[in-house]
């Protein structure tokens, strides 16, 4: 199995450092700044091998040159965004497989927020990076994208087994489960996540990772087209596109 180690830095990004431990081979996704990076790895007696970029924010790629230059590794991404990834090596698409030592990363394009977004899902371990197209109780702002390559890509990951343990790249939890209580302020199971949600954060602990069971019910962006949000938006009669849309809208003006 993957041994995960997560990394807070600056505002509110996570860092991933990925594991393989029988190989010994290591990753790390979406590396922000790299200082951090290697005081970990030294710590962990980890050799870094590869990057993963989600998308080219500088956000998720500002360590690649560094890390690379201190390290050796190889940078893989989109291949489609191939020219905006710093320094990428291998480029990915939908469909293709990536091995990380004895793992293998099933790669999903997943564009909405940036054009050229992909997502790591290691099917045996059931472990998901999906950079900033899935947040717990939320989605990433369409800055690229069109609402239907955002509900498009929800839906791919909507539909992965229920147990997938969700590594996105942002704290934005509690700010996002506010605005689903805005939306159903009557859902008794988004109720309970947010007093743990509050409780965590009250600590300053992270709320991140956590698994696509709790989306199915929590999350408005991915219950786009379900009856229930349906009716507590009053929009019975419209398409999940047109519901995704409307939530899109109110979240970014809330």
């Amino acid at each position: 199995m993957l041994e995960v180690h997560q990394i807070p830095v600056l505002v509110d990004n996570y860092i991933y450092l990925v594991h393989e431990p029988v190989s010994g081979v290591t990753a790390v996704v979406d590396p922000a700044v790299s200082d951090i990076v290697l005081r970990e790895l030294e710590q962990k007696h980890w050799q870094l091998d590869y990057i993963f970029n989600t998308h080219h924010h500088a956000d998720h790629v500002g360590g690649n040159l560094s890390l690379k230059k201190a390290s050796g590794c190889k940078i893989i991404g989109a291949k489609s965004d191939h020219a905006r990834i710093p320094g990428i090596d291998v480029g990915l698409s939908e469909g293709e497989k990536f091995k990380l030592g004895n793992e293998s990363a099933n790669i999903f394009e997943v564009d909405g927020h940036t054009l050229g977004h992909i997502a790591f899902w290691f099917e045996s371990a059931q472990i998901l990076f999906c950079g900033d197209t899935l947040f717990a109780m939320g989605c990433g702002r369409l800055f690229e994208g069109s609402p239907a390559q955002m509900w498009e890509a929800l839906q791919k990951l909507r539909q992965l087994p229920s147990n997938t343990t969700v590594y996105c790249t942002h704290e934005y939890t509690e700010a996002n489960g506010r605005f689903a209580l805005s939306v159903e302020p009557g859902n008794t199971k988004l109720q309970t996540r947010m007093r743990r949600v509050q409780a965590l954060r009250q600590q300053n602990k992270p709320t991140i990772p956590f698994q696509i069971r709790e989306e199915l019910t929590t999350n408005p962006f991915l219950r786009a087209d379900q009856a229930n949000l349906k009716l507590a938006l009053g929009m019975e009669t419209h398409t999940g596109l047109e519901v995704f849309t409307e939530l899109r809208h109110r979240k970014n003006n809330f």
